[in-house]
Parts: structure tokens; C-alpha cells; sequence
């Protein structure tokens, strides 16, 4: 779980984004200032759940005397209809932050619920499901807390958690052995080393230069089960590029170790949360 110190700006620029200037025009005009509401978090379908936690805190930051009861805890599945949370207090502040709240909650269960399907498709294998980078701007270390709570794990953070060198670096660099050597050069002991490469001829060429791991990008089953073959267990294998949930199965089953899968954050569907009043 982040700490507010990381998601409380988020969600404070997304009711500002909502808020603008002016308030909310409708809720400050149509209901009296002391009246007071009793709402619940409902879900419309199936799932996992993601960003409870921070999702809540849109309401404690408009109003801290709001009573907040969580009955689900992040990482839980829940049924249509089940109540996650209620919200109770000053009803002015509760419509307020409805849909900050629910627009955050919406998306971090879809990525949870996204990730646990993904998962259970490859049970039986050791292959681990991975996000990317390929996240929203500004929810990044959100998104990939769903992934976890879904039962995924995370790739590198950002671009200065480790090294990923990628055809085009491989281009500007001259090569896989002086891009190698370039950054094994200028790293400090603890930066792991990642390169990815299109072909089996790429792989041979790398192998002997002992990184910690390699992305296999776009290859066919076929393919991967051959590098996971030549790998040998001396380095991490990684396989990416165009993985469904109707192909990933067949790619766990070549042996690689990790699978990363832009599409868990990036595109995943929103999942269906209600706020009910009583």
C-alpha cells in the first residue's frame, strides 16, 4: 500500500480537477448544509478489488469528520452486490467526492480483476505475470499496487530503477556487446541489467555476457521454448509483445519466468462500482 504521502496529491488534484473554482455548483445549491447521508460502495459484478483505501481518502480530504466503515479489504473478491464500504456524515461532501472516488476505484479493480484472470490462466506454471510502464500518467505506482493486489508483480517503476535496453537503444549504442558494456560501466553493483532481443541469433550473441535477464519480444511459442532452452536457467527469461488471455497460456508453458502484459494497465476494462444512498 503507498502512503498518503504518495497518493494523497492524486487524489487531491483529481477533486481539483472536478472542483475547479466555483465548488460543486449542484450539491452547494440543491442540498442544505446540515443535511446528512448514510451511502454505500456497491459492486455491479464480479471481482477483484483494488484502490479501496485510497479511493476513501477523496471523502476524508473533503470533509475529515465523515465516518468511513471499509468491510472488504484490498486484494478480496467480491459478488454483485456486495457492500465494500459505507460512507456516512454531511451529505454535501459525500456527493462531492463520488466520482473522484469512484472513477479511482473503478479503474484499480479493473486492473486487479484484469490481473487475477491472467493469473489463474497460467496456474500450473512458473511463469509470473507482469506489468509495464505502459500506465495512466500520474497513477503509475496505483496502477501497479493493483496489478499486486491481483496477484501479479511489477516490472521496473520508472526508468531509473533498473536497466532495459531495447532495440532502439541497442541501435544507438552499437550494438549488444557495447551497449552491455556501456552500462555495466556506468552502473552501480545493485542496478540489475535487462536486454531485449527479437531473435535467436541476438540471444546467442548475449548469453555469454552474463545479464540478469532478457525480454524475448514478440516471439511464437515455438520460438520462446527454444531461447528458454539455450537460456539454460543463466539468466531470467521474460517474454512480451501481443500476450492475450487466450495465448498467454501456451507462452507459460515454454518455461519462461516472467510474463509482462502492457494491456493490464493501459487498457483494462473499468470495473463497475456503485455509490448507494439509503
Amino acid at each position: 500500500m503507498p502512503y498518503p504521502l504518495v497518493y494523497e496529491p492524486l487524489v487531491r488534484a483529481a477533486l481539483l480537477e472536478d472542483l475547479g473554482r466555483a465548488g460543486d455548483l449542484t450539491t452547494d445549491t440543491v442540498v442544505p448544509a446540515d443535511a446528512t447521508a448514510r451511502a454505500r460502495f456497491v459492486a455491479r459484478h464480479p471481482g477483484r478489488v483494488a484502490g479501496l483505501t485510497v479511493s476513501l481518502s477523496a471523502f476524508r480530504l473533503l470533509d475529515p469528520g465523515l465516518t468511513i466503515e471499509t468491510l472488504i479489504s484490498d486484494g478480496s473478491d467480491v459478488a454483485p452486490g456486495d457492500t465494500l464500504a459505507v460512507v456516512s456524515g454531511l451529505a454535501r461532501p459525500i456527493l462531492s467526492a463520488e466520482r473522484t472516488a469512484l472513477n479511482l476505484l473503478g479503474r484499480l479493480c479493473g486492473i486487479a480483476t484484469a490481473t487475477r484472470g491472467i493469473v489463474q490462466a497460467v496456474e500450473g506454471c512458473k511463469a509470473r505475470i507482469t506489468c509495464t510502464r505502459k500506465t495512466t500518467p500520474g497513477l503509475r505506482a496505483l496502477e501497479k499496487e493493483a496489478v499486486r493486489f491481483g496477484g501479479g508483480s511489477n516490472h521496473r517503476f520508472g526508468l531509473d530503477d533498473a536497466v532495459l535496453i531495447k532495440d532502439n537503444h541497442l541501435i544507438a549504442g552499437g550494438g549488444i556487446q557495447a551497449a552491455v558494456a556501456r552500462a555495466r560501466a556506468g552502473l552501480g553493483h545493485m542496478v540489475k541489467i535487462e536486454v531485449e532481443v527479437d531473435t535467436l541469433a541476438q540471444l546467442e550473441e548475449l548469453i555469454p555476457l552474463g545479464v540478469d535477464a532478457v525480454l524475448l519480444d514478440n516471439m511464437p511459442p515455438e520460438t520462446l521454448a527454444r531461447a528458454v532452452s539455450m537460456v539454460d536457467s543463466r539468466m531470467l527469461t521474460e517474454a512480451s509483445g501481443n500476450i492475450s488471455a487466450r495465448t498467454v497460456r501456451a507462452v507459460a508453458e515454454t518455461g519462461v519466468d516472467m510474463i509482462s502484459v502492457g494491456w493490464l494497465t493501459h487498457s483494462v476494462t473499468n470495473f463497475d462500482v456503485g455509490l448507494d444512498f439509503d
